[in-house]
């Protein structure tokens, strides 16, 4: 596939930003670059829920969401990002393990209820 000379020059930007704003760049975003037209998009749809000044949901608040999404999803390298992030936008030692203890709560109730559910099938027991 041919690569746009324009989209390149965004990926590289952005690439840049990134690692001047938190000192690395995720092994996801370097193999994502590899492809421009599906790094940009990826990139500014990434920006624009979580990592921005202005919004709905105050920006330290949105880490703390991410936070409890990856602890539910078992996202072990994107918790880590996001609890750097958390701290550096003000949030507290409590705060992140409210936010672990919630999405973990989560994944269990998730679990559970798939769990329960099977086992209500298996044994005539209506829900």
């Amino acid at each position: 596939m041919e690569e746009d000379p324009k989209l390149r020059e965004i990926t590289d930007k952005i690439l840049k930003a990134v690692e001047e704003r938190y000192g690395f760049v995720p092994v996801s975003n370097k193999i994502l670059a590899e492809r421009p037209d599906m790094y940009v998009p990826a990139a500014e749809f990434s920006k624009s829920v979580l990592d921005r000044e202005d919004g709905a949901i105050k920006r330290k608040d949105r880490f703390l969401l991410a936070i409890s999404a990856a602890s539910a999803v078992g996202g072990e390298h994107c918790l880590r990002v996001q609890i750097k992030h958390a701290r550096e936008a003000g949030a507290t030692r409590d705060e992140i393990l409210e936010s672990i203890a919630i999405g973990t709560y989560m994944a269990m109730t998730m679990g559970q209820s798939y769990a329960m559910r099977a086992f209500a099938d298996e044994y005539g027991i209506d829900y």
